[in-house]
Parts: C-alpha cells; sequence; structure tokens
C-alpha cells in the first residue's frame, strides 16, 4: 500500500507548481461526467463479446476486444466505498457469524463493533481491540486483513472515518484537534477495558490521546497502545515524502492542494484535499508498478485466467477507491507532523495545551516497524519509546519486521503469521495489566524487542 498516511503529500501533483482553485474539481467532476457515455460503451462491448451465444466470444479477436474494454472501464471509473464483506470468522474449529454494528458516531466518523454471535462463551480470553484505521485517503475498508485476522481472538472496534465531500458545511470543521478529541471519546465509550492499535499515521493522535488522557488520570486509558508504521519522528531516516514537506512549507500545501468540494455532492464549498488528487499521487509513486499491472489483467482476460483476474480486481476496488480529507485536517496533519515535527520537540499542544508523553505511565507500549517501508522510515516509529520515559521498561516492546514494506505491516502473510501474533501476545501479557508490569510470561512480542 504505497498509501502512506500523508505520504500523498509525497508526490503531489500540485508539484509542477500550478495552483490549484475551486474550478478544478469542477473540472475533474466535468471529466467523469463526459467520460461516463464511454464507458457506457465499453461496458456493452464487453458484454457484446464475452456472450457465449456471439462466435467471436470464443476467438482471440472477441477475448482482446472485450479485454481492452474492461480495462478502459475500470481504468476510468470512480470507485466507490468499498464494503467490509466479514460475515463470519473462524474461532477455534468453529465458524462465528459476525454482525457489523455502529456504536458511536460523529459527522466525521463512526465506531463500528464487529460483534461475534459466540453460541457459547469462548475458553480463551478474547480482549477488546479499537482499531484506529489511517485517515489518509483511503477507506478504513483497506484495514479488511487487519480486522479479520484480529478477530480470531479478539473483539474488535474500529473507526470508520467520513469522506470529507460527503459531509455538509453545516456540520462544522474538523482539525487535527478534532480528531483528538473522537478518540478521547471513543476510549470513553468503551470503558478503558482496550486495547488500542494505531495504524500508521493515527500514531500521532492516538499517543496525544493518551498523554492528554493520563495527565488528567482519566480512568479510561487503555490497557496497551501499539503504534504500527506510524511517524512518530520524521526527522530519522527522513525520505522524500518528508523532506518534501519540510521544503516546501504549509503555505505551499494550503495554496496548491486544497479546493472546494463542488455541487452536488453533500459537503458543497467545503474545503478538502481531495481525493483524486492523492489518488494521482498514490498511482505515481509505484507508476510502473500499476501499468504492468493493467497489461497483466489484460493478458489474464484473454488467457482467461479468472481467478488472477478476480484478484487485480479486488485489489484495485480498493486501492482506487479514495475519500476527500477536510482541508484544515490535511494541513495541521502535515504542519505539526512533517513541517515543524512538533510531537518529538515537545511543542505540539492540543486546543493550547501541551503534549506532553512522559505523562504515559499506565499504558503499555509496543511499536511496530518494517524493514522496507518507504512512508514510515525505520526508527521514526520507534521514536516513541524515546518520548514516553516513564512507562516501565517491562511495558515496552519494539518490533522490526524484516523483509516487508509499510503495507506488509498491517496486512499480508507476514502480517499474519508474524507480526499479528506478536501483537496479540502483548496485548494479551497486559490485559487488566495497566502498565504494572505483571510479571507474566514476555512472549514472543518481548523477546523481539530490539532496545527496550
Amino acid at each position: 500500500m504505497p498509501i502512506g498516511e500523508f505520504d500523498g503529500a509525497g508526490t503531489l501533483p500540485g508539484d509542477n507548481g500550478i495552483l490549484l482553485s475551486t474550478p478544478m474539481y469542477w473540472l475533474y467532476e466535468m471529466g467523469q461526467a463526459a467520460l461516463n457515455p464511454s464507458r457506457a460503451v465499453a461496458d456493452a462491448t464487453r458484454l457484446f463479446f464475452k456472450n457465449p451465444a456471439n462466435p467471436f466470444a470464443h476467438t482471440t479477436y472477441g477475448k482482446s476486444v472485450a479485454a481492452a474494454a474492461e480495462v478502459f472501464e475500470r481504468s476510468t471509473r470512480r470507485y466507490r466505498r468499498p464494503e467490509w464483506g466479514i460475515d463470519r470468522v473462524t474461532v477455534g474449529a468453529e465458524p462465528i457469524p459476525v454482525h457489523i454494528t455502529t456504536v458511536w458516531e460523529r459527522p466525521f466518523c463512526r465506531l463500528l463493533h464487529f460483534e461475534r454471535a459466540f453460541a457459547r462463551a469462548p475458553r480463551r480470553p478474547q480482549p477488546k481491540l479499537l482499531i484506529v484505521a489511517p485517515m489518509s485517503g483511503h477507506y478504513p475498508t483497506l484495514l479488511r486483513g487487519t480486522v479479520d485476522t484480529f478477530l480470531h481472538n479478539h473483539d474488535v472496534y474500529i473507526t470508520e472515518w467520513a469522506d470529507a465531500r460527503m459531509v455538509p458545511v453545516a456540520k462544522g470543521r474538523f482539525d487535527l484537534d478534532d480528531y483528538i478529541d473522537y478518540i478521547i471519546s471513543i476510549l470513553h465509550v468503551l470503558g478503558g477495558d482496550v486495547h488500542v492499535v494505531a495504524v500508521c499515521q493515527p500514531s500521532v493522535p492516538v499517543m496525544a490521546a493518551i498523554s492528554l488522557m493520563e495527565a488528567d488520570k482519566d480512568p479510561y486509558v487503555p490497557h496497551s497502545m501499539v503504534l504500527m508504521g506510524g511517524p512518530i519522528d520524521t526527522r530519522i531516516n527522513s525520505n522524500a515524502v518528508n523532506k518534501l514537506a519540510e521544503n516546501r512549507g504549509i503555505d505551499w500545501f494550503r495554496n496548491h492542494v486544497i479546493t472546494k468540494v463542488p455541487f452536488p455532492h453533500p459537503g458543497f464549498m467545503r474545503d478538502v484535499y481531495p481525493g483524486f488528487l492523492q489518488l494521482h499521487g498514490f498511482m505515481s509513486m509505484n507508476l510502473d508498478r500499476h501499468l504492468e499491472a493493467h497489461r497483466n489483467l489484460f493478458t489474464h482476460l484473454v488467457k482467461g485466467d479468472g481467478d488472477s483476474a478476480q484478484k487485480h480486481r479486488e485489489f484495485y476496488d480498493e486501492y482506487l477507491a479514495v475519500m476527500d480529507l477536510a482541508a484544515e485536517f490535511y494541513l495541521q496533519t502535515v504542519d505539526t507532523v512533517f513541517i515543524r515535527h512538533a510531537l518529538p520537540k515537545g511543542k505540539m499542544t492540543h486546543r493550547g495545551r501541551r503534549i506532553d508523553p512522559s505523562q504515559i505511565k499506565r499504558v503499555a507500549l509496543l511499536t511496530v516497524e518494517g524493514e522496507h517501508d518507504d512512508i514510515s522510515a525505520v526508527g521514526q516509529t520507534e521514536a516513541a519509546h524515546v518520548l514516553c520515559t516513564n512507562i516501565p521498561a517491562e511495558d515496552k516492546a519494539h518490533y522490526l519486521q524484516p523483509g516487508v514494506g509499510h503495507y506488509g505491516v498491517f496486512n499480508g502473510s507476514r502480517f499474519r503469521s508474524e507480526i499479528a501474533p506478536r501483537i496479540a501476545d502483548f496485548v494479551l501479557t497486559h490485559n487488566g495489566g495497566r502498565g504494572r508490569g505483571s510479571g507474566a510470561h514476555p512472549g514472543p512480542a518481548k523477546a523481539a524487542s530490539a532496545s527496550h
């Protein structure tokens, strides 16, 4: 996943100096509308040349025309928000139905509960797990594999952030301070008996929220926080993403990538960092790989390799579905995390109040990084240990996963077989521990600690 929570800032299409304005979004919408007839013709052509009654459907020519029509249609459509598609999970050896319910909601987020309908209580403890999904362009369904993996042994909740173009201006603005407020409110709803997993971008606001709660001696702090591939200190092993933000400055981002939502979207006239610009950034980071993937799709369709073609469809149905971000949230995050490095410098504030991670004492900390992460480089997440000076050493652990990039930190086979078990062990070890250093067996998560 070359998203990279604000990694879109690393390859912004405005980098050529063209000033974006409201008409840019309107022109994009007009372009989409203008392509509708062509897409309809392509879809009809595909159906015509795939019809078994059509003799050309059984020839290489007919298969090539149908394949070209599908590639064109898929390359030009606007992808809608994907469905979660999780309706059951295996716990032990028993398939358990899963019901997705909303247990908390605000204009820019709702909290989903993946409720498992057990016929009888499972023997193994099922710790409550809050997954804070990134608000960085893709929908939270990109963490479908993460959720599915944890569901086997955990009671899972996840934040589902809203597409800013779907939120009316009358609902108010949304910035990084609001994001932190949302996290604190969710932890209060869950009553403190929970473990937090922050995937990528949320690592900073999650740490900020817990720091504030600890400073207030809030009884609803979580038992532990797991930070995965997050930009805690982007000065460490600074990459192209980080350097672009530092070199450009916040005014460049404000002038070049912020525009207003056009009619007829519900968020009409809201300032946003639009999804189509993010998608341009996502694709350009690995353009050759995406072009090759679409060439392969054409070949698979002509050869009748339905399994490979379906895997392509499933991946790009998710990857190409993007959402707009509220401008104030995007700009405040870029400025705080990537330009001023406010958290590691001790200068990050929440509504005028300084955030001090050294206040965290009762919450265990696990950080996870990928060896080949080109978004949140090695060391950027581990920096959380330097900031959280008052967490007991026995309640801190770090794990570096060999052979994976950014996406592999929270999805894929290595995540399922090597990372998720370590997180599960860490969570179970500190379940109800409140940072007391219970003396339980350290397990693989602590054994894998590189320096803590």
